[in-house]
């Protein structure tokens, strides 16, 4: 049950379809860090399954893979590119596995291990978009400079993008960049992860020779739905909820995603900057694809940041179509839906 206290003359808060952030190169680059969920994160704290000796091996192998980097020269890049191509060939990886066995964990710590000046980590998406802001040539030059290059969530659902990310693989691996990458398995395919590592190895062709597969095995360790069943928050409450929130913003669902095709989405991390709760109010059906698409890589800020979310409308039922649900981009929507799905629970928790 919800209750609301709005008093008179009470604050009207902010709006993320107001906001054009200005984001400068350096920012995108520094903001290329293990998400804050995994900032405390080690191969010491992640703890293998005993029933799946995989885990355990996958633990070892990035030890060394870690230790093999930090050996590399000294600095933050090892030195001149062409010097480090002169040596043996980067050490390039491929954590294969289903949700939940700790694929962004041990990403996260190999990164940690060659240390944040010599290391980069992002999202597929994230790297895609940075090419889009910077150009191919200024991200190939500002990634080249580090000895890791660490990419969660490698997706296979854009032919283009996934051209564009092997060519750019390709260019940092001849630069001497140890390169480290994992993917889900879709909801339905959990069994299925193999194929996922497969399908990886032959998108990237000219650098499947480099990739060594590792595959973890295991169960969802968090046991989470994919999608939950909570109901939407009413509007008139999100709105109340928010006023009582200097940090939170409160925007028609409709409107900041039109607003969403205004800002490129390297920028979507800075709309968030000093945002403590985000309400939306009239959620509803998607039927556009493009605006489906700008809403997931919000939700992915969002949760990077910890940033509870109050849905109103309709909430998440039937956010997303049958077709799309289906469709290509069918792991993107269901990631959504449950990242969504916990930044809500957070949300209806303060509102209740």
């Amino acid at each position: 049950m919800f209750v609301t206290h709005s008093a008179p003359g009470t604050r009207r808060a902010a709006s993320l379809a107001e906001r054009r952030p200005h984001v400068p190169t350096a920012r995108l680059l520094a903001e290329l860090v293990p998400p804050r969920h995994f900032a405390g994160e080690s191969f010491e704290t992640y703890r293998p399954d005993p029933e799946f000796a995989s885990q355990a091996a996958a633990v070892t192998r990035l030890r060394e893979v870690a230790a093999a980097i930090g050996a590399d020269g000294g600095g933050p890049a090892g030195g001149s590119w062409w010097r480090r191509r002169r040596r043996a060939a980067p050490a390039a990886v491929y954590l294969d596995g289903g949700f939940g066995v700790g694929k962004t964990h041990l990403l996260a710590s190999l990164a940690h291990a060659v240390g944040p000046e010599r290391a980069v980590y992002g999202t597929f998406v994230e790297y895609t978009n940075l090419v889009g802001a910077l150009g191919f040539a200024a991200t190939v030059t500002a990634l080249g400079a580090h000895r890791l290059v660490a990419i969660d969530e490698f997706e296979l659902d854009d032919p283009g993008d996934t051209v564009l990310m092997s060519r750019l693989l390709r260019e940092l691996a001849d630069r001497g960049v140890a390169l480290a990458a994992t993917s889900n398995t879709l909801p339905d395919s959990l069994g299925e992860g193999r194929f996922a590592a497969d399908d990886f190895l032959r998108e990237i062709q000219a650098m499947a020779a480099r990739f060594e597969v590792l595959r973890i095995d295991g169960e969802d360790y968090r046991h989470r739905r994919t999608v939950t069943d909570a109901q939407p928050v009413p509007d008139d409450v999100v709105r109340a909820v928010a006023t009582r929130d200097s940090g939170a913003t409160v925007d028609d669902f409709r409107e900041l995603l039109e607003s969403l095709a205004e800002v490129h989405p390297s920028r979507y991390g800075a709309l968030l900057d000093d945002v403590t709760l985000v309400g939306l109010t009239g959620v509803g059906a998607l039927a556009d694809q493009s605006a489906a698409l700008r809403l997931v890589v919000l939700v992915d800020r969002l949760y990077d940041r910890d940033v509870p979310v109050l849905l109103g409308g309709s909430g998440e039922h039937g956010l997303f179509t049958p077709d799309m649900l289906r469709g290509g981009y069918r792991k993107k929507y269901y990631r959504t839906l449950s990242r969504l799905g916990s930044l809500a629970e957070q949300g209806r928790a303060l509102a209740a």
